[in-house]
């Protein structure tokens, strides 16, 4: 039947962790929380730090911890011996040294995560591998999912942290949660966390436990950069037949339905998917009526036309509950809750809504307010006016909609024409708020004031934008592109491939060649910027390929320029060198000064990795220059930005402090936050060449702070580097050159960025050397943030 049985694993016991505590001495012990003569009044958190770190000194008496949060396991667990055996693989202590305790565990919602991740719990503890656990629900598919500080603010708590000593939200927080597990794990403890039902990785990332401690997560996705890796798959049809018995034998030991009829029991499981959730339901059903015939449960089981009709075991009936609360709602009421079935996303504001209900603004809100006033839909608790609906409901109003389309071909055109204005008023909003985002000279909609309200317009909409991206064909190719500038200025890479990908089928599908060379451009950028060379490589030669056979110079020229850029990045600078100057020749051809000016910028980004600086100079200058003849303020502050770097390279440092300080002003002026981190860090270079090292380290940390909060984590990655080398070279204690070549590692480890990480790591190794190497005020080489001047195209 599983449970303990399965939870067995053969090999290396290690010692209790308890006992390793104990014989550590009074410190071990006083981690135990005996409270004879405790004083609580007293206890304060001491802090000092810097820009880059805090230090949490905690003195008050000890406060009780919950750390025996697993819930038993039900009888019925079974069939996952060898997800179990990989899980406890993962978090035994005798690993390999490097290697994190952690697994994260994804499939589809009721496939049993959860308890496999408390059965692998409970077998680690029997091996005496952990003194406690830790569990957290991040409710990630919740209408509001718990974010990350939420979270460590329950870990903290059942760590024993009074809630008046928690630090605000932030690096703060995250801090003293490791602060306090590093504390455990030197008084002998080994602690285990549990972060059940998460959906992104953010969530996931701050709860990390450092050291030896160990993790396991739970999430319907898969989210990559963690730890180990598992997916969760439904029963095999024995195991599911095993646990639908147990769970009938939990109610009647003396049930023998399954075993008198195996072949039934094996078609119910496999009506019911295998799934554990779905299995635990009708074994409920079953109970309640002890002479059904496993054949006959099967047969309705066949028949249900909706994932509500397994939910009523007769106590239970959501649908019952749900008829009830939009028995008492108004006609309009009623149209409303089944019209927003056909919102794609999670939420929808309220001029969303009027527009899908095809009512005035006010009417629609007043019948919003109403249906949130019964429970049927919620209200954004973080945004006003916008409304959201639990999966349930949302599954509810659908099966309620197709209940009306199905009266005849008049409702059925109601509601397709209803689901079609939805999509134009997205499509037809992201194009409008898309132009503010466009370079300068092209026309900018009137329907948002300025950028900042089309960002958040963006903002507030990406998700329903994105799965409506996902509608038909039409959509995926609008919003393909007009969601492009967007999700690249937000920095929201995944959500750019996405939405790039689904233009390029869309293409396809539509047969659009012209704007399938397009979209395959748009892809490469994307690729490019998540540091995917070689596909990025191939996208834009198919875009070439496609502008040549069309005969179209101008995508020919852009397909060139980005050509060269992602070259650059495979370190094929010949190659590199010749694609932009194909691309400046054929921009040339066609008189397009802006697309001259983005060829030279990039050109003299090739020619300065050949070292030919004195030409890279003379490029860079070109493309500053047309840059301001075309009135490219944002292009500008790129050429500027490249200049610098160059003028570095001639040790021209005045100059280049001039050029990085004009980048700054100018990404400033545009909004620009991301430019203004990279012109932040290559300020800081160009003071350390001027050995104006308070001035350097201060560039450096501003560079730093802006990457994380961008969630740039390569070029974070680079940001510490660059702030170490600065360090290393104005004598600075080398412990705080450590600590900035292990903040590095750390970046590009959450970049997936390996081989950097180790680099990073080596240098944190031999920071003494280097010291001893270098005096104060030498610079060993490194590499300065560039931009290259990418070449996207809309439809």
């Amino acid at each position: 039947m599983g449970g303990k049985g399965s939870a067995k694993r053969k090999g290396k016991k290690s010692g209790d962790p308890r006992k390793q505590g104990q014989r550590q001495g009074q410190a071990g012990v006083g981690v135990r929380n005996d409270y004879r003569d405790a004083a609580f009044t007293n206890s304060q958190v001491l802090g000092q730090g810097s820009l880059t770190a805090n230090t949490y000194v905690q003195q008050y008496a000890p406060v009780p911890t919950a750390l025996d949060a697993l819930p038993a396991l039900p009888p019925e667990f079974t069939g996952r011996a060898d997800d179990l055996e990989f899980i406890l693989g993962v978090l035994e202590p005798d690993r390999p040294a490097g290697v994190p305790a952690v697994a994260v565990l994804s499939g589809w919602g009721g496939v049993g995560k959860t308890t496999l991740a408390y059965a692998a719990g409970h077998a680690a503890q029997q091996q005496n591998w952990f003194t406690g656990v830790l569990l957290v629900d991040l409710r990630g598919y919740d209408p509001r999912p718990a974010q990350a500080e939420d979270a460590l603010e329950a870990l903290l708590r059942s760590l024993g942290v009074r809630p008046e000593h928690l630090p605000p939200p932030g690096a703060s927080r995250e801090a003293l949660y490791r602060s306090q597990l590093n504390m455990r794990q030197e008084a002998g403890e080994r602690l285990l966390v549990v972060a059940d039902n998460a959906s992104a990785v953010a969530q996931v990332q701050p709860l990390l436990p450092p050291g030896h401690h160990g993790m396991l997560v739970t999430s319907r996705h898969g989210l990559a950069g963690l730890g180990r890796m598992r997916t969760v798959n439904r029963l095999q049809p024995e195991d599911a037949v095993t646990l639908l018995d147990a769970a009938l034998k939990k109610n009647d030991p003396d049930d023998v339905r399954v075993k008198k009829d195996p072949g039934a029991a094996e078609r119910v499981v496999l009506a019911c998917g295998c799934l554990p959730l779905a299995l635990q339901i009708t074994a409920a059903l079953l109970a309640q009526d002890p002479g059904q015939p496993l054949s006959e449960r099967a047969d309705a089981l066949s028949q249900a036309e909706g994932v509500l009709d397994g939910l009523n075991d007769g106590e239970r009936s959501l649908r019952a509950m749900f008829d009830q609360s939009l028995e008492r709602l108004s006609p309009q009421e009623q149209d409303l809750f089944r019209l927003l079935s056909l919102n794609p996303g999670p939420d929808i504001a309220t001029p969303a809504a009027a527009v899908l209900a095809n009512q005035p603004q006010p009417a629609t809100e007043r019948h919003l307010r109403q249906l949130a006033a019964s429970h049927l839909i919620e209200r954004n608790q973080t945004v006003r006016g916008r409304w959201q609906m639990h999966d349930l409901l949302r599954a509810y109003a659908n099966e309620q909609a197709e209940a009306v389309k199905a009266r005849g071909r008049d409702p059925r055109r109601r509601y397709d024409q209803a689901r079609t204005r939805l999509i134009d008023y997205y499509t037809d909003h992201a194009e409008a708020a898309d132009t503010h985002l466009r370079p300068p000279g092209s026309a900018v909609s009137s329907r948002f004031s300025d950028r900042e309200q089309a960002l958040a317009w963006f903002d507030a909409e990406r998700e329903n934008l994105i799965a409506t991206a996902h509608t038909t064909p039409q959509a995926s190719l609008d919003l393909g592109f007009y969601l492009g500038r967007y999700l690249e200025w937000r920095r929201r890479l995944q959500d750019l491939v996405v939405a790039r990908s689904l233009a390029l089928d869309a293409c396809r599908t539509l047969n659009d060649t012209r704007n399938e060379a397009n979209a395959w451009g748009n892809l490469g950028l994307a690729l490019q910027e998540l540091r995917r060379f070689d596909e990025a490589l191939h996208a834009h030669e198919t875009a070439r390929t496609l502008h040549q056979q069309t005969g179209d110079m101008h995508g020919q020229a852009r397909a060139w320029n980005n050509l060269g850029t992602t070259l650059r990045e495979l370190r094929r600078f010949d190659d590199a060198l010749h694609a932009h100057e194909t691309a400046r020749t054929l921009h040339q051809q066609t008189g397009d000064m802006h697309g001259q000016a983005g060829a030279w910028n990039n050109l003299g980004g090739a020619l300065q990795e050949l070292r030919r600086f004195d030409d890279a100079l003379h490029a860079h200058e070109t493309a500053r220059t047309l840059f301001q003849q075309t009135d490219d303020t944002h292009s500008e502050a790129g050429a500027w930005n490249n200049l610098g770097l160059t003028l570095q390279e001639l040790r021209r440092f005045d100059d280049a402090l001039h050029a990085h300080e004009t980048a700054r002003t100018l990404y400033q002026q545009t909004g620009d936050t991301h430019g203004q981190a990279m012109a932040w860090n290559n300020l800081g270079t160009a003071y350390r060449g001027l050995s104006r090292f308070e001035e350097a380290v201060a560039a450096g940390r501003r560079a730093v702070e802006m990457l994380v909060a961008a969630e740039d984590w390569f070029r974070t990655g680079e940001g510490w580097g660059e702030l170490a080398t600065t360090l290393t070279a104005a004598g600075a204690d080398p412990g705080h050159v450590r600590d900035a070549w292990n903040e590095s590692a750390t970046a590009y480890t959450r970049a997936g960025a390996d081989e950097e990480a180790a680099a990073s790591r080596a240098h944190t190794d031999s920071t003494e050397n280097v010291e001893e190497q270098l005096p104060a005020g030498a610079c060993p080489p490194s590499e300065e943030f560039s931009r290259g001047t990418g070449a996207g195209a809309g439809p």
